[in-house]
């Protein structure tokens, strides 16, 4: 869930879920469990909630003892308890820590209730005013059902522009994936920069003399030439402006892709052996082939794929089929919050270093043994939501049935329109001890 037991000091936050525990922590007088998460790619500031709270005064209640009591409440199920204890702390003059906590929990309880504007609105403040990091947004399992909802999108986009209020530091790390991505690009627009304003300042002394030129008289430049000048600075800063504008653009593009792309990674899917892992733990493991569409169509598609099973396989080939509406059918009512009992054994802790997460929650010789042709989405309204996004980014109308092709680093290698011809695919890929699959990664 959210931001853990408050310190006393106020120095710092529990980052620990509620669910990953089968025993609750009990502290010492006075201790508090320090856990600072560190995030390789988005750096994040809170995560899980605990289910330990510092005794308090019957009749004292302060901005601390709210959200833990909260957190306590949540993580037995009771959501509008913990609601207003939420709100309770955030009118009880909570400093910054405290304020985040309580905003970021508020959204969880939003989010578990199906209330997406309520909760963008709480994640909205905290990342303004509070410092929260996006990063943390995009890896908390119990936001996974808000991340499904449009309100999800729109707050994405704002982060994703960027700025001085929300999602600043969001946008300066895709950017500097993007420079890593296209590293040329900065050099061109230096030399777009530097020679547009060399032809500006050619130009500011060339009408004159155009100007003069037309008038004519004794010792006026020569027309044709002074007009040749003018026409050569007037196309170069054209042409340069152009080059700068196409460049922003496809940046921005380039930063909305890895943007999805991140999104992407952190989705969640079943292995054959039951384990719950995000897809960014196959990396450099397997190569997934997402079929979106109806079932019927999809249930072909698997069936034509086990002809070829063993070369598929040989390939690093993983099927993650996403039905068209699954996620929108009806769920089981919990007791408690977040993932599955199931899931939430297997899921690795937010809190932990982002690396250490896409390096193993086993070692990856034993990850890679667990692995077979054909996994299982969860939460399958967030894989819905990503593939609509993706379709409407490369100009496909969304709910067609399409299937995308993701390389063994996590891109996207190539996508299209219907079900894979998988003896096409057989011979595109090459095998997994191959040089080429030793490049890609």
């Amino acid at each position: 869930m959210a931001v853990a037991n408050l310190s006393l000091n106020h120095q710092v936050l529990c980052f620990r879920a509620s669910y990953s525990r089968t025993e609750p922590w009990l502290p010492s007088a006075g201790a508090t469990l320090f856990k600072f998460p560190k995030n390789a790619r988005f750096s994040s500031a809170v995560t899980c909630s605990s289910s330990t709270s510092q005794p308090q005064e019957a009749n004292t209640q302060t901005a601390e003892s709210c959200v833990n009591t909260g957190l306590q409440l949540f993580s037995k199920g009771r959501v509008k308890e913990a609601l207003n204890q939420f709100e309770t702390a955030l009118t009880l003059n909570p400093n910054s820590v405290e304020a985040q906590a309580a905003l970021y929990n508020k959204a969880c309880c939003h989010a578990y209730r199906g209330e997406g504007k309520k909760a963008a609105d709480c994640l909205r403040l905290a990342l303004r005013e509070y410092n929260l990091k996006f990063g943390t947004i995009l890896n908390d399992p119990d936001l996974a059902s808000f991340r499904a909802l449009p309100e999800f999108k729109e707050l994405q986009e704002e982060a994703r522009l960027g700025g001085e209020d929300i999602g600043y530091s969001f946008r300066r790390d895709l950017k500097l994936i993007s420079e890593v991505q296209a590293p040329f690009r900065g050099v061109r627009r230096f030399f777009s920069v530097a020679l547009s304003a060399a032809a500006g300042i050619s130009l500011f002394f060339t009408v004159p003399r155009l100007i003069r030129a037309i008038q004519g008289g004794e010792g006026a430049p020569d027309l044709i030439e002074t007009a040749q000048n003018v026409a050569i600075n007037i196309g170069g800063i054209i042409v340069l402006v152009a080059i700068f504008l196409w460049d922003n653009k496809k940046e921005e593009e380039q930063l909305a892709q890895i943007s999805r792309d991140e999104t992407l990674s952190r989705l969640p899917l079943r292995l054959s052996t039951n384990r719950v892992v995000e897809l960014v733990q196959l990396r450099d493991t397997v190569r997934p082939v997402i079929l979106a569409g109806k079932k019927e169509t999809i249930a072909l598609a698997i069936q034509k794929a086990e002809k070829f099973r063993t070369e598929l396989v040989r390939r690093g080939v993983l099927l993650i089929p996403v039905i068209w509406g699954e996620g929108r059918e009806p769920q089981v009512e919990k007791k408690g919050f977040g993932a599955s009992p199931m899931a939430a054994t297997a899921l690795p802790s937010i809190g932990e270093d982002f690396e250490k997460r896409a390096q193993s929650i086993t070692a990856k010789s034993r990850l890679k043994a667990e692995v077979r042709l054909k996994a299982e989405v969860v939460s399958p309204a967030e894989w819905e939501r990503w593939i609509r996004d993706q379709q409407k980014s490369e100009g496909v109308t969304p709910g067609e049935d399409v299937y995308i092709i993701l390389r063994l680093d996590g891109r996207v290698r190539r996508s299209g329109k219907g079900m894979p011809d998988w003896q096409q695919i057989v011979k595109e890929l090459p095998p997994m001890e191959a040089l080429l699959s030793k490049l890609e990664r």
